[in-house]
């Protein structure tokens, strides 16, 4: 008697911690990858009701699957165009807001960086890893930036595409190409710091990228979800964000 009291009592204290958990969706850019895993763990310690739920992928392609009807609270995308897009078709509630500026990188296992732009014209290169510029705000930039030094028609036979920031990552990490233009962020998380040549592109080469955030409509279902978001806009991630090279918001 006293073992099935024991039992019951465990299953009505799991069903309470069910009931009162709360859980944050969020669609994210694949640049965050890293950052917001970080972020995630110190807002679930400070909020251990709540889980946070992370679908990370290039913006376009998240864009789109909120627009056919995904279950996302959040979105924090890798530049200001795919959010707006999302508020242009009444998808979102609430302002846009720029939560963080991105820097772009250049990474290779191999060849020496020290050329910097110029190190894709060096006869070792063979491949050059972007992330597709239709979805992913990154690699749009690379392909701008090539182009606005006059060496992406001297490339192109070179440049392979990744799906997103992190798979263009890959691609240099593992030698599939000799060079890869990612996010700054992926440089210098645990997995590639230290481990390759890196070469922050300037901010007069290749400025930095606002990336935007909103509330997905549907989210006032979940109340969480606002108070999400302004912990990611608080100076409690502050030193987070940094540490992964991002450029703060001045508010």
């Amino acid at each position: 008697m006293k073992k099935t009291s024991i039992i019951i009592l465990t299953l009505f204290v799991s069903f309470t911690c069910v009931i009162h958990a709360q859980k944050v969706r969020v669609a994210a850019a694949a640049n965050l990858r890293y950052v917001l895993e970080e972020i995630k763990k110190q807002y679930e310690k400070e909020h251990p009701k709540t889980k946070v739920d992370i679908t990370f992928g290039a913006s376009g392609t998240l864009t789109q699957q909120i627009l056919n009807g995904a279950a996302f609270d959040f979105f924090m995308a890798a530049d200001m165009d795919f959010p707006n897009a999302l508020k242009s078709k009444g998808a979102t509630v609430g302002p846009v807001v720029t939560y963080i500026f991105g820097k772009v990188a250049m990474w290779s296992k191999e060849v020496n960086l020290s050329k910097g732009l110029n190190a894709v014209l060096l006869p070792e290169v063979k491949k050059v890893a972007i992330a597709n510029p239709a979805t992913a705000p990154y690699g749009e930039n690379a392909v701008n930036t090539l182009k606005k030094h006059g060496l992406y028609d001297k490339i192109a036979g070179k440049i392979v595409v990744g799906e997103n920031i992190s798979q263009a990552a890959q691609f240099a990490f593992t030698g599939n190409a000799e060079i890869g233009f990612i996010a700054l962020s992926l440089a210098l998380a645990p997995d590639m710091k230290g481990k390759g040549f890196c070469y922050e592109l300037p901010a007069d080469v290749c400025p930095p990228i606002a990336q935007g955030c909103v509330l997905v409509k549907g989210w006032e279902r979940n109340g969480e979800a606002s108070r999400f978001m302004k912990y990611v806009l608080s100076p409690k991630c502050d030193a987070i964000w940094k540490s992964y090279g991002y450029g703060l918001v001045k508010r």
